[in-house]
């Protein structure tokens, strides 16, 4: 259930993956919020540099496992602008990162990138329970979801 200081995050992500695209990388941002609701750190996608596993929800795992312990980090909750691909998920789950809340949905973005005609990745998109287990997933947030079709959307225009 997405409840008011749950959309406040996710609007935060949003802000952070126009930061991303402002500065030429695909529009992801991410934020981890700890069980009594301080954000901790935030990130947005850095892969323009050619390194594209920069991603923001792994940054978010690997800050976790440096400065919070096990049962922290299962209190915690990670939010993100889109569902966390594959690679990502798995991060989030082998640090043992608690609730991830997602404005957008992976099925949502192929959908987004097929009809732009975009080649699709080539690492399958799978929801993030396909990926971890024991997690609660909380998303897509249809109102938000449409801000950040319009993110990817100013992306690939600026790239073609």
């Amino acid at each position: 259930m997405i409840n008011d200081s749950d959309m406040k995050h996710l609007k935060r992500c949003i802000e952070l993956a126009r930061t991303a695209l402002e500065a030429g990388d695909q529009p992801f941002g991410s934020i981890l919020v700890s069980e009594s609701g301080e954000v901790l750190v935030e990130d947005h996608n850095h892969i323009a540099g050619g390194d594209h596993t920069q991603h923001p929800e792994f940054a978010l795992a690997r800050w976790a496992a440096e400065n919070m312990t096990p049962e922290e980090r299962s209190k915690a909750t990670v939010y993100t602008s889109g569902e966390h691909c594959p690679m990502c998920a798995a991060a989030h789950g082998w640090v043992g990162l608690g609730r991830i809340v997602y404005a957008s949905s992976s099925v949502q973005l192929v959908q987004w990138l097929n009809e732009m005609g975009i080649a699709p990745s080539r690492v399958r998109s799978l929801p993030i329970q396909d990926v971890i287990r024991d997690t609660a997933i909380d998303g897509p947030v249809p109102e938000l979801a449409e801000q950040v079709h319009e993110l990817h959307r100013k992306y690939y225009e600026k790239r073609s």
